[in-house]
Formats: C-alpha cells, structure tokens, sequence
C-alpha cells in the first residue's frame, strides 16, 4: 500500500510508469475500482492523478465510457517536437552562456553509468534520457522557459511513445550537445540541441507519412 500524505503524486507516478511499461496497453480501460484496490488508495487522489495524465496525453476520457489508456497519436507527437527543438535549442544556448562547470556536471552524469557499455539497458536508457532533457530546461534558471516546458507537459507528452532512436546514436548527439555547453559556444550547443530533436522528429514524419498512406 502507498503511505503518503499527498496521495496524487506517487499515484500520478506509478500509473505512469505502468502505462510506459505497457503493463496497461493503448486502448484498455482503466478501471478506478481496480486501480485503487491495487494501489491502496481512495477515488479522490486517483481521479487527481488521472487529470495529471490526461494532461500529458497518456489518458483520455470520454464520455459515457470512462477513462482509456491513449494511443499515442502520431502527428501531436510531431507537433510537441517542434515545440521541444525550439525550447530546448534556447535552453542549451543559455546553459553555454552561463559557463557553470556544476550545470555540465549534472548533464554529463545522466549518460556516465552508460560509456563503454557494449549493450546498453533501454529501459534505464530512456529514464537518462528523459532526465537529461528536463535537465536542460531546468537548470537555465529562466523561470518563463521552465514554467512554459513543465506546466505545459511538453516532454512528458512524448515519453509514452518510448524512444524514437537507439541509445547508440543519440548518446554521441547528448555528448556533443554537453561539450559545446561545456565550451561556451552557444550557437553551437543550440545547434546541436536543435538538430537532435530534429532528427527524431524527421523520422516520426516519416513514420506518419507511411501510416497516412497505408490508410488511402
């Protein structure tokens, strides 16, 4: 059983982490009498964590029949991506300008437990990777970019999709990002933030293309 005094948060947390893990798939109703006999908790802070996840896109209600675990829908996913190349673009450039070794510390510390792994674990992959990019925002200190990301969900919107690229290849691409932070080139380290969201964001258009075409 959960014990916290604030129930909404941990809720929030582990509804989420069930719905990242697919132990509840896209498509399947999320029944709140069963959910809450799981959990150990009452109604009122379940249905405050589901309205956390129904802002994030991973749940959906709909009327008359409940609430459904959401199928990520494609082309939102490519939108939040524009979104998220222009945001985290602007955030590296301020990170490089500030030249706080403690910043690339932080940064660098996401991917360290992963160098030199000849196979690297997805799963905790994906949490460095999502860390890393909250990181980014955050550690700005600009409180209009950070309340425009996180009150917005705009990452968290994407992370029920999982990972667009393998570890393998984007890991050189958070690294180039880091060092030129690192170095103080701002126009470099915005450069380089931009274009790694861009190439994931160029093949999920691809994806849609394809998907599109094989629903004509």
């Amino acid at each position: 059983m959960i014990q916290y005094t604030d129930l909404s948060q941990p809720i929030y947390e582990r509804l989420k982490e069930m719905i990242v893990n697919d132990e509840l798939k896209p498509g399947e109703k999320i029944v709140q009498e069963k959910i809450a006999e799981l959990l150990g908790v009452s109604r009122t802070p379940l249905m405050k964590a589901l309205l956390t996840l129904e802002n994030e896109f991973l749940v959906e209600s709909i009327p008359r029949r409940g609430i459904f675990v959401r199928t990520p829908d494609l082309k939102e996913i490519i939108d939040v991506y524009f979104c998220r190349e222009a945001l985290e673009g602007m955030a590296a450039r301020l990170l490089a300008e500030q030249h706080d070794t403690s910043i690339i510390k932080q940064l660098k510390d996401c991917f360290t437990p992963f160098i030199a792994k000849k196979k690297i674990n997805t799963k905790a992959y994906a949490k460095a990777d999502e860390n890393f990019h909250k990181l980014l925002i955050k550690l700005t200190g600009n409180t209009p970019l950070d309340k425009i990301y996180f009150f917005s969900n705009i990452h968290d919107k994407v992370i029920g999709y999982g990972l667009v690229r393998p570890p393998e290849e984007t890991m050189e691409e958070h690294f180039k990002i880091i060092n030129a932070i690192a170095t103080g080139d701002s126009d470099t380290a915005e450069q380089y933030a931009r274009a790694h969201i861009r190439k994931s964001r160029e093949i999920l258009i691809d994806q849609y293309k394809k998907r599109t075409s094989e629903e004509l």
